[in-house]
């Protein structure tokens, strides 16, 4: 970048009037938009809207992924040059027409109307015409993102990259938990068990409710591009919610969640398995669980705009966008 030109590459988050087009500006300065998209509440001619959910009242371990998107939105100016490595030179920044449409406004000290506020942010999200894709935030924000592209869409396959199975049975309406939300979400018809396969899971769940399990030790044992043929025959060919919570990755990868379970994927595996499913029905996204106070290093989050990146590129692999 030419030093006259500096003066008109600043902020692209608040002087981008493109809404397609890479981004070179200095990653250490600016406002921290994800991939440097433009902020934006005007939703007109966007395909994905990015929004940040931070919210961690749901938890059940260590706090902290409320300032999960903020890391996550930091760390993803590292990738605004370039596209994405394993996409063939596919890049979702040129291709797609992405805003960065803000943070979920709600009072933090009126958590039971956390969910309502939530699937009525996504709901206008779809309403104008976008994909969502959300960054937590608790995985608990899934629950109400699910009912309202249920709304829209009917019931979803599943495609959930995790170490836990969150289907522990809960049948109190009013609780808001991140790990019942998906029971919640099988029961109340918001997701097919059938089409639906959770991945990189290493805990116990006497009954998964018919979700197929891709556990972790399966992955190394077969490797993810078995992994990803497996997923795509139950995933068929309707729509498609992935929702990625980071602790699916190996600790290794990325200590900074709540709970970490050790055995899990490595970053090359989960990238490799994204990559697979190329062409699926993919309508919406969300990556959870990134909590930066339990990683100094910024590992976990540069895991978790990875993951983020990867999602944008399979909703502009999906049938009717290419």
């Amino acid at each position: 970048m030419a030093l006259e030109d500096a003066g008109r590459q600043i902020d692209h988050a608040f002087t981008r009037e493109d809404l397609k087009g890479a981004s070179f500006e200095n990653t250490f300065a600016g406002a921290t938009s994800f991939l440097r998209r433009r902020y934006t509440k005007d939703l007109r001619g966007v395909d994905v809207a990015v929004t940040g959910v931070p919210f961690d009242q749901a938890v059940t371990n260590r706090p902290g992924t409320r300032l999960g998107p903020r890391a996550i939105r930091e760390a993803s100016a590292l990738m605004t040059y370039d596209p994405p490595y394993g996409w063939g030179g596919w890049n979702p920044m040129e291709e797609l027409a992405i805003a960065d449409h803000g943070d979920l406004a709600f009072d933090y000290a009126r958590p039971a109307e956390f969910p309502a506020a939530l699937r009525a942010h996504i709901a206008g999200i779809l309403d104008a015409g976008a994909a969502s894709l959300a960054l937590g935030g608790d995985h608990s924000i899934t629950l109400p993102i699910l009912e309202a592209y249920a709304a829209k869409f009917g019931p979803l396959a599943l495609l959930q990259f995790d170490a836990h199975t969150d289907t522990w049975a809960d049948d109190d309406a009013g609780r808001n938990d991140h790990g019942t939300m998906f029971y919640k979400a099988v029961k109340r018809g918001l997701i097919d068990p059938a089409r639906s396969v959770q991945i990189g899971i290493r805990t116990h769940n006497p009954d998964p409710l018919g979700i197929a399990i891709i556990d972790a030790p399966e992955v190394h044992r077969n490797g993810p591009e078995e992994v990803a043929r497996k997923a795509r025959r139950i995933l068929g060919e309707g729509p498609v919610y992935l929702s990625f919570d980071i602790d699916a990755l190996d600790p290794a990868f990325a200590p900074g969640t709540g709970t970490p379970v050790w055995g899990g994927l490595a970053s090359w595996q989960a990238a490799a398995i994204l990559q697979g499913l190329a062409g699926i029905d993919l309508r919406g996204g969300d990556v959870v669980e990134v909590s930066p106070p339990f990683d100094t290093t910024g590992a976990t989050a540069v895991a978790g705009a990875h993951a983020a990146v990867e999602i944008l590129c399979l909703l502009g692999h999906a049938p009717g966008r290419r």
